[in-house]
């Protein structure tokens, strides 16, 4: 049966993208929003590219990659598949925002709600500018932060497997059953040697890779958009040197680190050098590598849209399992003095 499709004033992601928007767009002529508009065109110039390509990504997906692929690789309850997983993001790490639409498309295709956590968590540390970034910040203990992200990333997406299998998370409806002897390599062959150059099968293939992008900017842009307002209002209207004086070394500097964090995250690169800012003013390293791992942990973007697409319980065990692991790990090095 034919569902309606539901009026756009009912739907939440057209309000947010109004909304969000309109305050952009005042931005521009309210001499009060001054501060705003500049921290708002700051996560555009950051986010316009990777959201773009994480939506023409997952366009490539929807189109181009069947979902038994998916299922064969990131739906088994083996641990293998968390590490493939943690590889796939690791190795196609660009801003968390930029690739949320790549892991919501992956989901469409099968992908179990471990493979999805792990991959979120791994891919915002490898890309070539945060890397960058991180190691003229700060220098060798960068890969400290990067390699502590990753571990995290494997541990939340194994203990995920273990929710999964005691029916305490969602199960992905799209999850395709594949022979265990079905091989990608044989069927890619497969493939290619059936295809056949034509131009109206190029325009067709465009076609759809532009309409599966349209699907995912639908679920995805929304989101994105609430995400940069909120980071936007809180650089223009909380006080630099007020949070400064909370961030010490200690158990409470760390929880009021995690929670800057939550509000602040948008993309790592934006985050990176006020994470180094709590460090020079405090000493707590510690504290610097929670605030930006507990920002992509706690990003409401990405916590709205795991709950929205695959399941409340899963956005909730998502924080929290991987948010004492973040705390932990923070108190460990600023015990090590690091």
């Amino acid at each position: 049966m034919h569902t309606a499709q539901k009026p756009w004033y009912q739907d939440v992601t057209v309000w947010i993208l109004i909304v969000g928007t309109g305050l952009i767009a005042a931005s521009f002529v309210v001499p009060g929003l001054v501060v705003f508009h500049a921290a708002a065109m700051h996560y555009l110039r950051k986010l316009w590219l990777p959201v773009l390509a994480g939506l023409f990504l997952g366009g490539l997906l929807e189109r181009f990659v069947p979902e038994s692929y998916v299922s064969k690789q990131l739906a088994r309850p083996g641990k293998s598949t968390v590490f493939y997983a943690v590889g796939l993001g690791f190795l196609m790490s660009a801003c968390s925002h930029g690739l949320i639409a790549l892991s919501m498309e992956l989901h469409r295709k099968g992908a179990s709600g471990a493979a999805i956590v792990s991959f979120l968590l791994a891919s915002p540390w490898a890309s070539l500018p945060i890397t960058l970034l991180l190691i003229g910040l700060f220098g060798a203990k960068s890969f400290v932060i990067i390699f502590g992200a990753l571990v995290i990333a494997v541990v939340t997406g194994l203990i995920f497997q273990a929710l999964a299998r005691a029916g305490l998370i969602e199960k992905n409806r799209h999850t395709v059953t594949v022979h265990s002897e079905f091989s990608i390599r044989k069927d890619i062959r497969r493939r290619l040697s059936q295809y056949r150059f034509s131009w109206t099968g190029l325009f067709s293939d465009l076609k759809m890779i532009l309409r599966g992008a349209a699907s995912l900017a639908h679920m995805t842009l929304g989101w994105t958009v609430f995400g940069l307002v909120m980071a936007s209002l809180s650089n223009a209207f909380v006080p630099t040197d007020w949070f400064h004086r909370f961030l010490g070394p200690s158990a409470m500097g760390l929880c009021g680190t995690l929670a800057l964090a939550t509000v602040l995250e948008v993309c790592s690169e934006g985050t990176s050098p006020l994470a180094f800012e709590i460090y020079r003013q405090t000493g707590a390293f510690g504290n610097a590598v929670a605030f930006l791992m507990g920002g992509v942990v706690t990003d409401y973007t990405e916590i709205g849209l795991i709950w929205q697409n695959i399941g409340r319980r899963t956005a909730l065990w998502l924080l929290a399992v991987s948010l004492p692991q973040v705390f932990l790990l923070g108190l460990l090095l600023n015990k090590l003095g690091l």
